[in-house]
């Protein structure tokens, strides 16, 4: 693990003496999770704002009338409904086929521990779920913004000493991306974020059973426990490679607890594909739903970043594919992402490939995106000295998501479709 950057102490007593130099009010005063929370607080009042006058262009749809309300705008459009039908419903026990046989669009794509906490909620509360599910995420992402706050600290010691400030300006990034708006909406993002973030930095702190735990919750929330257990393979390797450079201890009991940890974020990776085959009784289930919220029904690896780019870009595609490949191995080689400890360095790039290979670009990967937080790290830390150069680009960042933000809302979520739609 990496080790935590030391303070002298006339250091440490000079900090501790300014910040008690400044009144109550101050936010440097403040808890770091106070700080914390009031950027995330702020982020997401200002999302509010946009989401609520997007909606006032809102036509009348399968979801909602004209103009709708701000919970129902996050709690009922879009995958919202379908984790509604989850929380209210449950799954189905044959997989939904249309007139030609083919398996049509399902409940078995979206996973079930989201939905399955706001169906409690709503018994607890008798709220319906638009009401409930859009304020939980909202919760579940301020808690995520603590975590990453305290993994940064923890987990990135050399980029945290190299640019001051780093944990709380990765988490205004992660707050201001341009579909962090996600994080009010009754979606799965905030809670995968937490767990995420929460895995990371269990492991890092070698809380290896609690990793586990963390990991089997990932597993019934998105289909992104596999990469994860990349991360703990590299976490591993880490260990064993200092432990023979005498840097490290690596006990036999830490190898049978990675080992049996690494296997659990495996079994955890395939355990709802495997629930649903054992359900529908038919093993390719999960498969089969996926497809049919792709253009082609098919699910091979890697395969839709063809098609997908030829539709868009004719014959420019490999060109734009290669740039893109490029853009993102030079993201994660620049001396900002090197700072960052092993595990924080492995999950976005573990992650970014896990992507590429399962999902087919579409509007809905701007938002997956979200979970390579610790990328938002790697930005905040690309600019180090002097501190007004910090702020001045920390500051451009964000207004440029901010902005890609608005756009986002008012393009993507803002339906502008024939009243009906979607049948």
């Amino acid at each position: 693990m990496s080790e935590q950057p030391t303070t002298t102490e006339p250091e440490q007593h000079a900090r501790e003496g300014q910040v008690r130099a400044l009144p109550a009010w101050h936010p440097r005063a403040w808890p770091w999770w106070v700080r914390a929370l009031s950027v995330y607080a702020a982020a997401r009042v200002l999302s509010a704002v946009v989401l609520v006058l997007t909606a006032q262009h809102q036509e009348a749809s399968y979801w909602a009338e004209a103009k709708p309300s701000y919970l129902e705008f996050t709690g009922r459009f879009w995958d919202a409904d379908w984790y509604r039908q989850v929380a209210e419903d449950g799954y189905p026990a044959q997989l939904p086929r249309g007139d030609d046989g083919q398996v049509v669009q399902n409940a078995w794509a979206f996973y079930p521990l989201f939905p399955m906490v706001v169906r409690a909620l709503m018994s607890l509360t008798g709220a319906p779920f638009h009401q409930v599910a859009p304020l939980l995420a909202v919760v579940l992402g301020g808690v995520a913004m603590v975590v990453i706050h305290r993994l940064i600290t923890v987990g990135a010691p050399r980029a945290v000493a190299a640019r001051p400030g780093l944990p709380l300006a990765t988490v205004a990034l992660v707050s201001a991306f341009p579909t962090a708006v996600v994080l009010q909406i009754g979606y799965t993002e905030s809670l995968a974020l937490l767990l995420v973030a929460l895995a990371l930095l269990m492991l890092v702190q070698r809380r290896y059973l609690e990793t586990a735990a963390v990991v089997v919750a990932l597993g019934f929330t998105r289909a992104v426990a596999l990469p994860m257990a990349v991360v703990i393979v590299v976490h591993a390797l880490v260990r064993w490679r200092r432990s023979r450079a005498g840097s490290d201890t690596l006990t036999r009991r830490d190898v049978g607890a990675l080992g049996g940890l690494t296997v659990a974020a495996a079994v955890s990776g395939v355990a709802w594909p495997l629930i649903c085959g054992w359900v529908t009784g038919e093993p390719d289930a999960y498969l089969q739903t996926q497809a049919t919220w792709r253009g082609v029904a098919d699910v091979t690896p890697f395969s839709s970043w063809g098609y997908v780019s030829r539709f868009w870009f004719g014959n420019l595609a490999p060109w734009v594919l290669l740039a893109s490949f490029a853009l993102v191995v030079a993201v994660l080689v620049v001396p900002a992402a090197w700072r960052l400890g092993p595990e924080l360095h492995a999950w976005p790039a573990a992650y970014l490939l896990y992507i590429a290979g399962a999902v087919e670009p579409s509007s809905s990967l701007a938002r997956f995106l979200l979970l390579a937080f610790p990328l938002g790290a790697v930005t905040a830390g690309v600019v180090t000295r002097p501190a007004r150069a910090r702020r001045l680009w920390l500051a451009l960042v964000l207004l440029a998501m901010l902005y890609l933000q608005a756009v986002w809302v008012w393009d993507m979520w803002r339906l502008a479709g024939p009243t009906g739609w979607p049948p």
